[in-house]
């Protein structure tokens, strides 16, 4: 027992990952712990040997409050991170939303807080949202719990002092499609849940997708599942293959919700075309209607550069750029 503790304290001073809520995670449900901020740091250092993993420190500037529960179901707990702002009294400020990534099966919360505390930093109160991985439940389940983090953050307005007409939503990776799905399904009812009392929207008004696919049925996502011993991401969080299901991955690509009452958007995007799917059609939708975004590509970058020095200062400098022009200015 004593080993099992110490290396899942050693674990967790790797990945990020907070160790009680880790064994609580253990307990409840099933869990992938294969990808962490450590993992990724270790896939990537050979060709990348000046990278370091971006360090966080304690700010006077902020406060913080971690794993308050935003929804349940039966005995299963979902919990946020909040960093606040210091503000003056009764000062409502703008809200973003967090996902982080990791195959829709795996990563936690935690991997967000340094751009959490960068974006509390500057005005922004951060919530990095916990969701259903698909070791625990299948699409639609992870967007269900993004859209009631999203009511609950508007709920508790008072207390935290949202502007619930200023929430943006984002995400890295898997959690940049689940960025990108929650805010082009704005006034969707078939993405609700079904059993949610409240008489709160779930709507956002901004859109950042950091390297989130987009379209499931591009070549590059939709043909990977020919051995069956190595599934996909995708199939593993959809429970089918493109070639056994073609219509659940047609329905959960973001792609095919943009509209003319889309909200601003702001693509980020690495140099690997993998994780550009489905952008450029995207792009092309959001200028027939006329709806405003941003496309920026991190020059020589990988998959995961929001994780890491050089690249972490550029990417939130973009993502701060454009939520002051859509929120302040």
């Amino acid at each position: 027992m004593y080993k099992f503790l110490l290396s899942l304290c050693l674990y967790s001073i790797l990945s990020g990952i907070n160790i009680i809520n880790a064994q609580t995670n253990l307990k409840d449900f099933p869990i992938d712990t294969s990808y962490t901020v450590y993992s990724a740091f270790q896939k990537l250092i050979k060709d990348y040997p000046y990278i370091k993993i971006v360090s966080t420190a304690p700010s006077e500037k902020i406060k913080t409050k971690e794993n308050i529960i935003y929804t349940k179901y039966s005995e299963r707990e979902l919990h946020i991170d909040i960093f606040e702002p210091l503000r003056e009294k009764n000062t409502y400020s703008p809200a973003v939303i967090l996902i982080h990534g990791g195959g829709w099966r795996s990563g936690s919360k935690s991997m967000m807080h340094p751009l959490a505390e960068k974006l509390a930093e500057n005005g922004y109160i951060a919530v990095a949202v916990e969701y259903r991985l698909s070791p625990e439940a299948k699409f639609p389940a992870a967007i269900y719990d993004l859209k009631s983090s999203v009511r609950w953050l508007k709920q508790n307005a008072d207390e935290y002092k949202v502007d619930t007409n200023r929430v943006a939503i984002l995400g890295c990776s898997a959690g940049g499609t689940l960025a990108a799905f929650t805010g082009v399904t704005n006034n969707n009812p078939k993405f609700e849940v079904k059993y949610d009392t409240l008489n709160i929207s779930s709507n956002v008004n901004a859109i950042i997708d950091i390297d989130g696919i987009l379209d499931f049925t591009d070549p590059a996502e939709g043909g990977k599942d020919n051995d069956p011993e190595k599934p996909s991401s995708g199939k593993l969080w959809f429970g089918s293959s493109f070639k056994e299901n073609p219509e659940m991955w047609i329905e959960a690509s973001p792609l095919n919700y943009f509209n003319g009452k889309t909200p601003p958007v702001i693509f980020i995007n690495s140099s690997q075309e993998r994780f550009h799917a489905g952008r450029d059609e995207a792009i092309e939708k959001l200028q027939s209607f006329n709806v405003y975004f941003e496309l920026h590509t991190i020059r020589d970058s990988p998959h995961t550069f929001w994780l890491f020095d050089p690249w972490f200062n550029e990417t939130s400098e973009l993502v701060l750029h454009f939520l002051d022009k859509i929120f302040v200015n």
